[in-house]
């Protein structure tokens, strides 16, 4: 402890402290005496500062502490809290010294009212509703008329009581058929899943209900599962979940088809009331008797109309008769003047072109004399050049190299393919090639001995 004596000090009495010693030794003081614990309140003044630090104010109805939560706690927050959030903090009790502020220094924080499974419970909830699965396009309507409704719950359940009593009150005639599981307990979640499954699989209902009655967080968690809810969003049928009170919202109910607020509401929402059915049939018997009766006198009033119109057959027959033979004069007639006017051009035209076309005897007997001539002087070039050919081609065969290697000649190739011509172009330990007329040898050169004149 940073202590002075004041120079008016007398011997034995109290020494001074500074300021700072002061708020330091406050400030042990509080984290000797109050360890870490939980506290809940309301954010307030919340402020994120560029160095990743958090400064809020943690309030009640009648109180508030300053809290502060570094950096390196809170990135594993896992949330970023706002103004007028209920949470919990874990948290030193210090005092900042600079300023001599006490607060609270905060290690962890979740949201307030059921901790971990509420925190738990949103993670999924993100989790599940960015994969799509909460989509209102994959919502499925309603059987309009449902014959047979599937029940997931427990068979012991208050709930299926009073489902099975609604059913029986408003609509008597819909069988019922109830796929048991427990709904709560260790292990409820993987059941309660594997019976929707079964539903699901076997496809006898029109509709299928999830329920349970009311209870805490901890009593609904099931209905909280991923499993319950992936069994859900691929029920082939349309579900309905009814799970606790209006108040409780479980992940169930997100993924169903439709929510109801308790399963009373659920079993009123599959099933509408006979009575209801029966006025309806009623209303539209009503509605199509009367329309059948405006029909008729419709129709009745349409054929006495119709029967003043109606003439004698042998009367149209002659005036369409008439018709027909007008019809067919107009036709001849049009047709014969174009077709004569036609004959006629055609004829001129003709006469025409006789006296234009020219002379060609005289032509025609001159390209075949020139024709006859041309394949004379062909044949005779062509046999011409083919005995030049065959004369060259006998030189060509005198000059052949195979020839010559054939009356027992050969020839000698270096390394690179050039025919050696002179000794100079030799050299000892060389490997040649020798050309002979049927093949070829490789062999060394051991000495070379040039031509003496």
């Amino acid at each position: 402890m940073n202590l002075r004596s004041s120079p008016e000090s007398i011997e034995g009495t109290p020494p001074v402290l500074t300021v700072s010693a002061l708020n330091q030794a406050v400030a042990r003081m509080l984290e000797r005496n109050f360890p870490l614990a939980w506290v809940s309140g309301e954010i307030s003044n919340f402020t994120k500062a560029a160095s990743g630090h958090w400064y809020f104010t943690l309030k009640d109805d009648s109180a508030q502490v300053r809290a502060v939560m570094f950096r390196g706690r809170a990135q594993y927050a896992g949330f970023v809290p706002r103004e007028g959030d209920k949470v919990e903090v874990r948290a030193l009790v210090t005092l900042y010294a600079p300023r001599g502020d006490y607060q609270l220094s905060v290690e962890a924080i979740r949201r307030a009212g059921v901790g971990n499974l509420y925190e738990a419970f949103l993670r999924l909830k993100e989790k599940l509703e960015a994969e799509g699965l909460f989509d209102p396009m994959r919502k499925r309507p309603l059987a309009l008329f449902a014959r047979t409704i599937g029940i997931v719950t427990s068979p012991q359940a208050a709930a299926l009581r009073d489902i099975l009593t609604t059913l029986r009150r408003r609509a008597p005639h819909v069988r019922v058929i109830l796929y048991p599981t427990p709904v709560q307990g260790e292990g409820a979640a993987q059941k309660i899943a594997q019976a929707i499954a079964t539903a699901s699989t076997r496809a006898e209902c029109d509709v299928l209900l999830v329920c349970r009655g009311g209870g805490s967080i901890e009593d609904l968690w099931s209905f909280n599962e991923e499993a319950v809810a992936r069994a859900i969003a691929g029920c082939s049928m349309p579900v309905i979940s009814g799970v606790g009170h209006e108040t409780d919202f479980t992940i169930a109910d997100f993924a169903a088809d439709l929510r109801a607020p308790t399963p009373t509401a659920a079993a009123e929402m599959a099933a509408a009331p006979r009575a209801d059915w029966l006025a309806t049939v009623e209303a539209h018997a009503d509605d199509l008797t009367r329309a059948l009766r405006r029909r008729l006198a419709d129709t009745s009033q349409t054929l006495d109309w119709l029967s003043h119109r109606l003439v004698s057959p042998a009367a149209y027959i002659t005036h369409e008769r008439l018709k027909l033979h007008g019809l067919q004069t107009r036709l001849a007639h049009a047709t014969r003047m174009p077709l004569s006017q036609a004959r006629f051009k055609l004829s001129h035209l003709q006469t025409r072109l006789g006296a234009q076309l020219p002379k060609t005897v005289r032509q025609r007997s001159w390209l075949q004399d020139i024709a006859r001539r041309m394949s004379t002087r062909m044949v005779t070039t062509t046999g011409q050049q083919r005995q030049a050919l065959a004369a060259m081609t006998a030189q060509l065969e005198l000059l052949n190299p195979e020839r010559t290697l054939e009356r027992g000649y050969s020839m000698i190739i270096d390394s690179k393919g050039r025919i050696v011509r002179a000794p100079k172009d030799l050299h000892p330990r060389q490997t040649v090639t020798v050309r002979l007329a049927e093949g070829s040898a490789e062999i060394g050169i051991a000495s070379v001995q040039p031509l003496l004149e």
